[in-house]
């Protein structure tokens, strides 16, 4: 295989919470080459919805790619150099569209959306003692507004051109690797309807062991089999782009965006565990080939499968629904920050007079409470608070919730107590906020 002088390139598209982006990495060195980024705009309606038009989020990844692209060329490197596209998703946002005309039937509703708390209580009633982790041992989560099962019973129970689409048989069901791999291979001209182990083991439908959907599930939540992906694993040949400068290149690897993060920090070995400080903080802690079912609040998810006749890995997970959304909180609402990234030298200038607390509960409390009910609060405050003091709690609750998490995993994990931890996302640039991490939990901070 000739390439050019940066050897055989990989692209990945990486659609998260905020934004999308494409990158082109050398495969033999994994540099990247180039890439280029587009903002997505989130739409709240009412209070704690949280939107976003999946049509726009499809507009923004192929603009990333032909933007990235154009760039190769300007750098001169060769597009046709790109043998294969990685996708990478914010997990849980759940779409629904026709899939005879390729349209939405309503925008995607974001993983931290909790509009389906009468939902949840709807499902918890159904259960002997209203017990939320009942399904645990099958699926590894609880229920909770969080997972897509829940976001699609919504939209079947109050959409009515949900509940249409689907008596006609005309309606696909997908978390966004779905959707976006739909499109890429061709849409309504014979798209492909997948989804990954990773992406499928956070809809709460999918058996964590026999990596199928779970018949005891989708009746449980009276979701028809015919609306939901076929599961394959997070490396294999999926299909081919149909259009566009990437025509006919394969689509060979997902993941969703944690464990994208936990296969990119190399945590490829049991005990080894990274931390997202992103729109949200989520600590995956890689179990290997055993799967551990939490005794203390946290997740059983998939880790990675790296081929159809490969080894499942698993993978405890903590998830605390807000990390950077309270930074730009505090910028765009209350007004008193400039930028997020002022956040580290603000906090800095608090004086050690009045310790203010501030538990950031906008979408309830996750991991290791399942608080649905919880809200925010902030207290402490005197004559003497200033915008710093409120700064520095907002990055201080960034590493209380980590650290129960930590402490959390160390029960389960069985007196192996984690000895370093791996760090990315936005905030990990924060070195205030990752030396108070360390310093509150007591694990090294790496990254």
């Amino acid at each position: 295989m000739n390439k050019g002088r940066f050897g055989p390139l990989v692209g990945a598209i990486d659609e998260g919470t905020s934004s999308a982006r494409f990158l082109v990495f050398a495969a033999e060195t994994a540099e990247v080459l180039t890439f280029h980024q587009v903002s997505i705009k989130n739409i709240c309606e009412k209070e704690g919805w949280v939107e976003q038009d999946p049509k726009e989020v499809l507009k923004a990844v192929y603009e990333c790619i032909e933007k990235t692209v154009d760039n190769m060329r300007r750098l001169d490197i060769d597009p046709s150099d790109i043998v294969a596209i990685g996708i990478t998703n914010q997990r849980e946002t759940t779409i629904v569209w026709d899939n005879t005309t390729g349209e939405p039937l309503y925008n995607a509703i974001v993983w931290s959306d909790i509009r389906n708390i009468d939902t949840v209580d709807k499902m918890l009633s159904k259960l002997r003692d209203k017990n939320a982790e009942y399904f645990k041992p099958l699926c590894g989560l609880p229920i909770s507004t969080y997972f897509s099962a829940l976001k699609l019973r919504w939209l079947m129970d109050n959409v009515p051109e949900v509940k249409q689409a689907i008596d006609s048989k005309k309606c696909y069901f997908g978390t966004m690797d779905s959707w976006l791999i739909w499109n890429l291979t061709g849409g309504v001209s014979n798209g492909l309807h997948v989804t990954d182990v990773t992406n499928a083991s956070r809809t709460m439908l999918m058996n964590i062991k026999t990596l199928n959907w779970e018949p005891a599930l989708y009746k449980f939540f009276e979701i028809p089999t015919h609306i939901l992906p076929a599961i394959r694993s997070s490396s294999e040949i999926y299909g081919f782009i149909t259009e566009g400068p990437l025509q006919n290149i394969p689509i060979s690897g997902c993941l969703g965006d944690q464990q994208s993060a936990l296969v990119g920090q190399m945590c490829l070995k049991q005990g080894q565990a990274k931390n997202t400080y992103g729109t949200g903080c989520f600590l995956l802690y890689n179990t290997g080939t055993a799967m551990v079912i939490s005794q203390h609040g946290l997740l059983t998810t998939i880790g990675y499968r790296m081929g159809p006749n490969a080894p499942i890995y698993y993978a405890l997970e903590g998830s605390v629904a807000v990390g950077g959304v309270s930074i730009r909180w505090l910028r765009d609402n209350l007004q008193i920050l400039s930028d997020a990234s002022d956040s580290e030298k603000v906090a800095k200038k608090a004086s050690k007079t009045g310790e203010v607390y501030f538990v950031p509960a906008f979408s309830g409390l996750y991991a290791p409470y399942w608080r649905k009910d919880a809200r925010s609060v902030i207290c402490g405050l005197t004559e003497e608070t200033t915008k710093n003091h409120l700064v520095k709690a907002a990055l201080e609750a960034v590493c209380f919730q980590t650290t129960d998490i930590i402490e959390a995993m160390n029960k389960d994990c069985g007196g192996a107590p984690l000895t370093k931890l791996l760090v990315d996302g936005g905030m990990a640039a924060n070195n205030y906020l990752m030396q108070l991490q360390a310093d509150l939990s007591g694990v090294p901070v790496s990254s």
